[in-house]
């Protein structure tokens, strides 16, 4: 067996054993939710039920209002877009920017199979961005998974796609209404560092939304949040090439601190404005600890906002 092969059984094993465990429950999905395909009718609950709910055409016959509930969804179509740009080949902690890529995208899509959805992927790399069809069965989410983890790491390449454009193929190739995952930095080629600026991708993120479930994974490494105290330094631009030296005075790492987090929330608002769902990982902690705790949140949230009336 070779590395790549045992690296996707640990994945695997890894979201069954300690993922699937920890979210047990009767659950569809990351993200709970009532689902949106229709329902049987019953009568009204005034205070209790959503009137945009409403079944006018069995409350015209009955002369009795009646609201339709709506069921969770079944054989789903999930898509994941995947961030491959050279700013992910990166990593000085546990792991590499890449590498949570591959377990986002194998999360989702291990227990997206274990339903029996159907899972596909976009995959911004280099000049392109590649389209793996959606299949349902482990061999095909293996097969997807395997093209992730062999691809050359990014090149230097002119007007490379950017996320704005991935999420814009993601929304036009696919119409049916599903899950779909952005596993990405979330950085822009010219950052913007008014937390309350509009993002390239924010535009094209909503309309996805407006149609679709989504999740947004930010895929973060600690030196990009802060810089180490070790003197002067030469820096490369992967997605350009550049290199500079710099002196990483107090005064400097103090303004690249405060840079990342204005990038950092700027990127927070803009998914909270278009109404996504965020999960952020780290290079430096357990990915898995991350999702669960997400996920659990998630439901509490959903818990409440479905909670009636006492």
């Amino acid at each position: 067996m070779n590395t790549a092969e045992q690296a996707l059984r640990r994945l695997e094993l890894t979201v069954t054993r300690r993922l699937d465990g920890l979210l047990h429950g009767a659950h569809q999905g990351l993200l709970p939710g009532t689902g949106s395909e229709a329902g049987d009718s019953r009568v009204y609950v005034p205070g209790e039920d959503d009137v945009r709910r409403m079944d006018w055409a069995v409350t015209a016959r009955t002369t009795i209002p009646h609201v339709r509930d709506l069921i969770a969804d079944r054989e789903l179509e999930t898509w994941a877009l995947a961030d491959l740009s050279p700013s992910m080949d990166f990593g000085t902690a546990d792991t590499d920017k890449r590498d949570l890529v591959v377990a986002a995208v194998g999360a989702i899509g291990f227990l997206s199979s274990r339903m029996g959805d159907r899972f596909g992927a976009l995959v911004i790399h280099d000049e392109y961005i590649h389209r793996m069809p959606a299949r349902t069965g482990r061999p095909a989410l293996y097969g997807l998974l395997h093209s992730l983890m062999d691809a050359p790491r990014g090149q230097i390449v002119p007007d490379p796609p950017d996320l704005a454009e991935g999420i814009d193929v993601l929304s036009a190739s696919r119409r049916r209404r599903g899950m779909r995952l952005i596993v990405s930095d979330f950085l822009d080629a010219q950052p913007d560092l008014d937390p309350d600026a509009e993002r390239p991708w924010e535009r094209p993120i909503r309309r996805l939304a407006a149609r679709h479930q989504v999740l947004a994974v930010e895929v973060i490494d600690p030196r990009e949040l802060e810089l180490p105290d070790v003197g002067r330094v030469a820096f490369a631009d992967p997605e350009t090439g550049n290199v500079r030296e710099v002196h990483l005075s107090p005064k400097v790492r103090q303004a690249y601190a405060e840079a990342a987090a204005q990038q950092r929330e700027g990127t927070r608002r803009a998914l909270r404005r278009a109404g996504i769902a965020h999960l952020v990982l780290r290079t430096d902690r357990d990915w898995v600890f991350d999702v669960a705790q997400f996920v659990l949140r998630q439901r509490r949230m959903s818990h409440l906002a479905h909670r009636r009336p006492v």
